[in-house]
């Protein structure tokens, strides 16, 4: 039966998404049984083996990976199809979930997402803002808004733009310091480590002269867990601080906070919308990729 193979491939790549048969089945929703039976049942079909099973994880033959990567093409074209039956891409709907930092998702994401929820009144939006990056496929996520260096996947990505790493101090505080001119003089600065982007006992930074990078050894007065705390510990003037430049963005406009050592700062990180690269993407992500890239590069760009 057609249907019964369908299923069985749908069944089959849970598995190998997951890499367990456990997972697999609580993602589908299907008792244990019913999952190993179907996936026993296609490769007695077949006349090979598919999985090889150990106690910890499952993995594919090279048989297996073949008939996993036919079998998903053939999914993704009936889903496709279905979709274009029902509608879906002439008429954006349903959820989209969406990943971010928390307060770059609360300053720029939120914002967008507002707008794009009053241009699309058929589809709803999850934001699931979160400053640990979320497994796009394991947490069910559509697209996930991502800064920093990209690792090699099969992820899709559009650059909306680069973020910089600045270090910043409060007026007051440069006013009995005085002004670093190069990273070596922060030895004389008390300093607010924000343990999340620096996470060691040192700030990178690059040199002036030959932009070859360059560590230098900080004492932190105090280490906070998130960027607003350090922002507005830099603001009362505990210290200097380092931060991406969003989340000092506000307290720079207002003058409580001046960025210092401009010239000696690391290389700016991509920002990124990501999604997963399979098949073509139902109209609810793509209209949101079009609609958010431009105005998300426009707000980074305005930094």
């Amino acid at each position: 039966m057609i249907m019964d193979r369908l299923e069985a491939m749908r069944i089959l790549l849970g598995v190998v998404d997951r890499g367990s048969f456990s997972a697999a089945s609580r993602d589908l929703g299907l008792p244990l049984a019913t999952v190993s039976r179907k996936v026993s049942e296609l490769e007695t079909h077949l006349g090979t083996r598919l999985l090889i099973r150990t106690t910890r994880k499952v993995a594919t033959t090279d048989a297996g990976a073949v008939y996993a990567a036919s079998a998903r093409r053939i999914l993704e074209t009936i889903d496709e199809t279905e979709r274009v039956a029902a509608g879906e891409f002439h008429a954006p709907r349903g959820e989209l979930v969406l990943t971010a930092p928390v307060l770059f998702g609360r300053l720029h994401i939120l914002p967008v997402v507002a707008e794009f929820l009053a241009a699309y009144p058929q589809i709803n939006v999850r934001l699931v803002l979160s400053d640990r990056n979320l497994h796009l496929i394991d947490d069910h996520v559509d697209m996930a808004a991502r800064i920093g260096p990209l690792p090699d996947s099969g992820m899709v990505a559009t650059r909306i733009g680069a973020m910089r790493t600045v270090v910043c101090a409060s007026p007051e505080l440069l006013a009995g310091h005085g002004d670093p001119t190069a990273p070596a003089d922060l030895a004389a600065l008390p300093i607010v480590n924000f343990d999340f982007l620096s996470p060691a006992t040192a700030w990178p930074f690059r040199r002036k002269d030959d932009r070859a990078s360059l560590e230098v050894p900080i004492r932190p007065r105090l280490s906070v867990s998130t960027a607003e705390a350090a922002v507005w510990a830099a603001t009362r003037g505990v210290g200097v601080t380092r931060v991406l430049h969003y989340q000092c963005a506000d307290a720079l406009r207002d003058g409580s906070l001046r960025i210092i050592l401009a010239d000696f700062e690391t290389e700016p990180l991509p920002v990124h919308l990501l999604h997963a690269g399979r098949g073509a993407l139902p109209s609810k992500m793509r209209v949101f990729l079009d609609f958010a890239a431009a105005r998300l590069r426009e707000r980074l760009a305005s930094l």
